[in-house]
Parts: C-alpha cells; sequence; structure tokens
C-alpha cells in the first residue's frame, strides 16, 4: 500500500499589501507640433511650387515633342522612298536569280509561265506586288525569318 501523504493547505496568490497601482485611465492629448493653419499655409505652399515647376516642364515637353514631330514629318517620306528602293532591288534580285536559274531551260522566259503571261488580264507595265514566300524566296534566310516574325507579330 501506499503511503499517505500529508494534507497540506492550498496557498493562495493575494494582492500585495497596499493593494495594485491605480490604473491610468484618464486621456492624454498629444503633443501639437502644427496648427490648422500652419499645415493649410503649408499645403498651398508646396502644391504652388510643385505647379509652378509642373508648368516649366510641360513647356519643355511639349517643345520637344513639336520638335520630334517635325523631324519625322520630315524624314518620313526619305524613309518610305528608301522602302520602296530597297523592295524593287529585292524584285530585280528575284528576277535575275530566276533568270540563272532557268537559263538551262527551253523555252522559259523570266516573268512567265513557259511563254505565257501569268496574269493575262493586266497590261504588261502593271507591278503585281509577290505575296510574302515568294518575295523572299530568292532572299537570305536570316532577313526572311526577321521579317517573317515582324510580320506574324504584327
Amino acid at each position: 500500500m501506499a503511503t499517505a501523504v500529508p494534507h497540506v493547505p492550498p496557498k493562495q496568490d493575494l494582492p500585495p499589501a497596499g493593494g495594485y497601482k491605480k490604473i491610468p485611465f484618464a486621456r492624454v492629448p498629444p503633443k501639437s507640433y502644427f496648427t490648422g493653419f500652419t499645415m493649410i499655409g503649408t499645403y498651398v505652399a508646396v502644391t504652388t511650387v510643385g505647379l509652378g515647376i509642373y508648368y516649366l516642364t510641360a513647356k519643355k515637353v511639349k517643345r520637344d515633342e513639336i520638335e520630334m514631330r517635325s523631324a519625322q514629318n520630315v524624314i518620313f517620306p526619305i524613309l518610305i522612298a528608301e522602302r520602296d528602293r530597297e523592295f524593287l532591288r529585292q524584285l530585280r534580285r528575284n528576277r535575275d536569280e530566276e533568270a540563272e536559274l532557268m537559263k538551262n531551260v527551253p523555252g522559259w522566259e523570266v516573268g512567265t509561265w513557259y511563254g505565257e503571261p501569268v496574269f493575262k488580264t493586266l497590261p504588261e507595265d502593271t507591278l503585281v506586288t509577290p505575296i510574302f514566300k515568294e518575295f523572299y524566296a530568292h532572299a537570305d534566310w536570316k532577313s526572311y525569318a526577321k521579317r517573317a516574325h515582324i510580320k506574324l507579330w504584327s
């Protein structure tokens, strides 16, 4: 059998002698650094300075945009002419390559199908724009791939 444990009375947790400190619950207002008029005056001053700087910057940006637009308007016809010249050069290269490739084929004329025009209803001096793959048929692969990528994503 087990031995009996002597009975010890429980120890109760009591407040300290003299009681607990008082709990401060009174409102403590924060320290005021600026008055309302000071804050409104600061706001007006900062806004005025900001708007002045914005106005000066906006004038410069507008002037720069006008200059860029003028430059683009001047250079645009030159870029279009260069694009058209390169287009015609590639057509000439395609025609010369076709003549070189088909020189041993009897009855072959460049730009026709064995002597017959491909487009019978059009006058002979009409330029028929070739399709994309036909235009790049005799070009290097890199320029074809670059242009195909641009064409697919635009």
